[in-house]
């Protein structure tokens, strides 16, 4: 979101343990706690680049699609697939010898039904919910990208979301994203190429 708002970003850490992350302080002090403390700031204060619109409408459907993207999504297909691949040192989860492919093949097939729903949204609109890029496209995108990184996401049975990613992951604030790394384990070949 920063990126999108062409703000540049001295990370932190928060100097209370019990903070509730992520944590955004502001140049003028102005301290924000959780995700929609920090939309929230970001968009009142910084409203160059909106990435929520002012329309009531439209701003519903945008809220929407991050509301489904933050919970359906997370713990149909994100948290079955990521939390199960990635090192648990960097989920949070408990440590196994193996993966439980039970729980990837059930958040695999999540994924290819949210591909089908957000595809249809991306054919008639552009993007998730609207013409413009807004902030329901780069949650989703985000989620996608750690999908993308351990080569989950079937890209050639869905070419709209496809082309939809390309153009997402292209954007400002996905350039360090596609940096990212988790130690030990490398990315698929074309995660950070922007056309695949």
């Amino acid at each position: 979101m920063l990126g999108e708002k062409r703000l540049a970003v001295d990370p932190q850490a928060a100097d209370d343990a019990t903070a509730h992350l992520p944590v955004f302080i502001d140049l003028d002090g102005t301290r924000c706690e959780g995700l929609w403390a920090i939309v929230d700031h970001l968009e009142g204060a910084y409203p160059e680049n909106p990435l929520v619109p002012e329309d009531a409408a439209a701003r519903g459907e945008v809220l929407r699609w991050l509301d489904w993207t933050t919970t359906i999504l997370h713990e149909r297909v994100t948290r079955k697939i990521v939390f199960e691949k990635a090192n648990p040192r960097f989920t949070g989860g408990l440590a196994r010898s193996t993966p439980d492919m039970n729980v990837i093949r059930g958040g695999r097939e999540a994924l290819r039904e949210a591909l089908a729903t957000t595809g249809k949204a991306v054919e008639e609109r552009g993007n998730l919910a609207g013409r413009v890029c807004t902030l329901a496209d780069l949650a989703l995108a985000a989620h996608l990208s750690a999908l993308d990184y351990f080569g989950e996401v079937p890209w050639d049975s869905n070419a709209i979301m496809r082309e939809w990613y390309v153009r997402v992951k292209s954007r400002p604030s996905f350039r360090s994203l596609l940096a990212d790394r988790v130690p030990g384990q490398p990315p698929v070949s074309q995660y950070a190429e922007l056309d695949f």
